[in-house]
């Protein structure tokens, strides 16, 4: 089925009519709540000046840490650009939070890269490692109440610190949670033990939604600044945010024990990470119209997709499925074909570090790997599901749309 430019302008203003007015209504809530986490951190001029050497006494490091706090409704957050990518920040989050002997409990099949990560730790620290493969947003949607806090209840024990939860999808064919749904699961988690950490990955989801995993119970949560919250323009960095003395905790872990939060220079990249996370609502909004539009065109094509264009989106990806290496491959090279930056290359399937299959990555983007910007990616496995996110500008991702409806290799 070929669709035309005429076509794609008329899905979008349909779309305009319906779904993204929804998402505007969330751009406008969260740049309220983003306005008013820097007016209430008494924001100036003076704190884009950084310090050198160990980074102490930087009172832009500081100010930028309570934005965030704010931003989150947490006691604390730490934003570093020294926290190299979203499973830095993820690891420390939760590795911090655990000693030897202790249990982590992940409620879903965590990230690929995570996974490898959790397993070495595991390895290393004698931390016992249980991961509920069943428990995602489909299958929890699907039980009771009930049946939910047994089944969390049967995996618990006395030695179960930390409960891990990943918001958004990864590299499986789920949706991502619903924030309701995460209430749900954290519920029933503080309801059988109120002792718990329950840690949730905020990876993609940041600003897709009015509220946050934290607003819901959530202890701590981290994302990648590479992502939603850095809105495309913040080179490299993570955050993580929650109670203190978790965050405390997390931090003394990716620095040193005795330093924490307090060390690390900033090398000049406060204002930029301000700025970004002040239009981070603005350009999340443009992601989430691409997506619904490519769900939109992706169904007319008779592609499975996940979620359909008038789902409540909770991260900034839209997931194809193509039950076909080549076709997965050839998708991935549109994209990348249509990039502002290395549009002249083409990507192709490679071992990556952290990852078990190898993977194909379209990423023509100013910040390398960044995924708030279009981008595609998949690992080579079956069932061969492409993950099409981002989009600083949906009129971009319409131009991409339009190249993949008309190819005759898909």
């Amino acid at each position: 089925m070929q669709l035309s430019t005429v076509n794609i302008n008329d899905e979008s203003k349909k779309l305009g009519d319906s779904v993204w007015q929804k998402i505007d209504e969330i751009k406008a809530f969260n740049t309220s709540k983003v306005l008013h986490a820097f007016k209430s951190a008494g924001i100036q001029n003076m704190h884009y000046s950084w310090v050198t050497g160990y980074g102490y006494d930087d009172l832009g490091k500081d100010k930028l840490d309570e934005v965030y706090a704010t931003i989150f409704n947490t006691q604390a957050a730490i934003v570093r650009p020294q926290l190299v990518s979203g499973t830095h920040a993820i690891t420390a989050a939760v590795w911090g939070n655990l000693d030897s002997g202790d249990e982590l409990l992940c409620l879903g099949t965590p990230y690929d890269t995570l996974t490898t990560s959790f397993k070495k730790l595991s390895q290393k620290y004698k931390v016992n490692l249980k991961v509920l493969d069943q428990v995602n947003p489909d299958y929890i949607d699907s039980i009771g109440d009930l049946d939910l806090r047994e089944l969390i209840s049967a995996s618990l024990s006395k030695e179960t610190k930390v409960i891990f939860i990943q918001r958004s999808r990864g590299y499986e064919w789920r949706s991502s949670f619903k924030l309701k749904t995460l209430e749900r699961l954290i519920k029933t988690v503080k309801a059988l033990r109120e002792d718990l950490i329950v840690f949730v990955d905020n990876c993609y989801g940041e600003f897709t939604q009015k509220y946050e995993p934290t607003d819901f119970g959530a202890d701590i949560i981290a994302g990648s600044l590479i992502k939603n919250p850095g809105g495309g323009i913040v080179a490299a960095g993570a955050y993580i945010a929650g109670k203190q003395k978790y965050v405390d905790k997390a931090a003394e872990f990716f620095t040193a024990p005795g330093i924490g939060a307090h060390g690390g220079c900033m090398f000049d990249q406060t204002r930029i990470m301000l700025q970004g996370v002040f239009i981070a609502p603005l350009i999340v909004s443009e992601a989430l119209k691409g997506m619904s539009l490519a769900a939109k065109l992706f169904a007319q094509k008779g592609w499975q997709t996940i979620p359909a264009f008038d789902d409540e989106r909770n991260d900034v990806i839209q997931a194809v499925k193509f039950n076909d290496r080549d076709k997965l491959i050839k998708f991935c090279e549109i994209v990348q074909k249509n990039s502002p930056v290395n549009s002249i290359f083409s990507p192709v399937p490679d071992n990556i570090s952290g990852y078990d299959d190898q993977v194909i990555m379209a990423s023509g983007s100013f910040i390398e790997g960044s995924s708030i910007e279009l981008s595609c990616d998949g690992p080579l496995r079956e069932p061969y599901v492409g993950y099409i996110q981002g989009g600083m500008n949906w009129s971009h991702t319409a131009i991409v749309l339009e190249e993949i409806m008309k190819s005759t290799d898909l």
